[in-house]
């Protein structure tokens, strides 16, 4: 049976629920509160990770936090405030960071991340579709010994896993990124990742979707809904009342917002990140992490972008100068021709990334609505999830067995 869905939210996830929804002969309506041109699926380091495997919510995180948050240029900033969603959601933050929940997390967030990697590629197959995609893997860059032994410990976790890594020295990587001038000890290579180009493909997606019928309502804000014996009946907006069988949370940062309206406690605080864009050769051609300063790298088609930062600080889109010089800093520490001048930081862009307590996404129908599937909180993971999310999402509309069990990205599991 065809659906009327609408998709509240315009992202990465939204548009690719999108997709998959009008494959099956849906009729698909997509609101979004921007222009669907900004956001984070534009600003991200276009990652596919099956590397990023270890939650967010590590043991010794908190420590580490409490630390930074004296550090007006730390990788990692969380802004104490008297807010009582925050402060619930820093509770559920602080629960998930043990050693059992971190264990218990891997499988899914590893097996999520190479669904959507193979669903890209099918993607990139398709005729549909002419996008930026490249598998060249992911360094993970280190300066010291700790660090590196840290991050091959992870390494060795990711072949366990049954992911391709190695650990290489200095001269190894240099043998492989010949003309990036890497100042660093070593790296650990994951060649299961992927990259490309985030606004080409949100481009071309828009442009697909627009050819298929689909409708997009720009610069429209919900802010409420219509709801009866706990199936939502109408999606109201600033300007008009929408009538729908399936309803589609997929608005980022903005859906525990929605959520609370709902009745639902759906725990994200939105992690805000910084990129700049050097649009002038820098000789680097493979994806990097450089880990002692939780800075991203991607040469993406045309220039190369240094993204970094998570600041939990609410929604609000305000730049921190020392931020960015701390991203610009890293870069020309661990590649020693590169020079990111004034202009370059001045030009940086931020996104709100919608973080989950666990670092697992919310993907599923809460109890509560026989319409309505959550599709958020998928952190630094929004890129790399995305068509994931919208076969599940889709699966899930259908009423069909899912190509993944989608029972730990459950909306209504508990944080204890």
């Amino acid at each position: 049976m065809n659906k009327k869905c609408i998709v509240i939210g315009g992202g990465i996830i939204g548009l690719c629920t999108a997709y998959y929804l009008q494959k099956d002969g849906h009729q698909v309506t997509i609101i979004d509160k921007s222009d669907f041109k900004t956001g984070a699926s534009y600003v991200n380091a276009g990652y596919i990770t099956p590397s990023h495997f270890i939650s967010l919510a590590t043991p010794g995180i908190i420590t580490k936090g409490i630390k930074w948050m004296f550090n007006s240029s730390s990788p990692f900033y969380v802004k104490p405030r008297l807010d009582m969603d925050f402060l619930k959601w820093a509770w559920a933050f602080k629960t998930s960071a043990k050693h059992s929940k971190v264990e218990k997390s891997i499988k899914p967030i590893k097996d999520i991340n190479i669904f959507s990697r193979e669903l890209y590629e099918d993607l990139k197959a398709s005729t549909d579709f002419n996008f930026h995609y490249e598998r060249k893997g992911l360094l993970m860059c280190y300066k010291t010994e700790k660090i590196g032994e840290e991050e091959w410990e992870i390494g060795e976790r990711g072949i366990k896993e049954g992911l391709k890594v190695e650990n290489l020295s200095a001269n190894a990587v240099n043998k492989i990124e010949l003309k990036a001038n890497l100042n660093i000890k070593g790296a650990v290579y994951y060649h299961s990742d992927a990259h490309m180009t985030p606004h080409h493909f949100m481009k071309e997606m828009t442009s697909y979707l627009k050819s298929k019928g689909v409708s997009f309502l720009q610069n429209e804000a919900v802010i409420d809904t219509e709801v009866s014996k706990g199936k939502i009946l109408n999606v109201i907006t600033e300007h008009q009342k929408i009538s729908a069988d399936e309803v589609i949370l997929a608005a980022g940062s903005w859906s525990s917002i929605l959520a609370k309206k709902l009745g639902l406690r759906i725990p994200i605080q939105a992690g805000k990140g910084y990129s700049i864009n050097v649009k002038r050769e820098t000789n680097i051609s493979i994806p990097a992490i450089l880990c002692e300063a939780k800075v991203a790298v991607t040469p993406m088609d045309g220039f190369t972008r240094f993204a970094g930062t998570m600041e939990i600080a609410g929604i609000n889109h305000k730049i921190n100068p020392l931020r960015v010089a701390a991203i610009a800093k890293a870069g020309e520490s661990y590649y020693n021709n590169l020079k990111i001048t004034s202009e370059e930081k001045t030009k940086v862009t931020c996104g709100l990334r919608p973080c989950s307590p666990d670092g697992l996404p919310f993907i599923g129908k809460p109890s509560k609505y026989s319409n309505l599937i959550v599709a958020s909180g998928h952190a630094m993971m929004g890129w790399s999830l995305g068509p994931a999310t919208g076969k599940l999402v889709t699966e899930l509309v259908n009423n069909k067995k899912t190509s993944l069990d989608v029972m730990p990205y459950h909306p209504d599991r508990t944080f204890k």
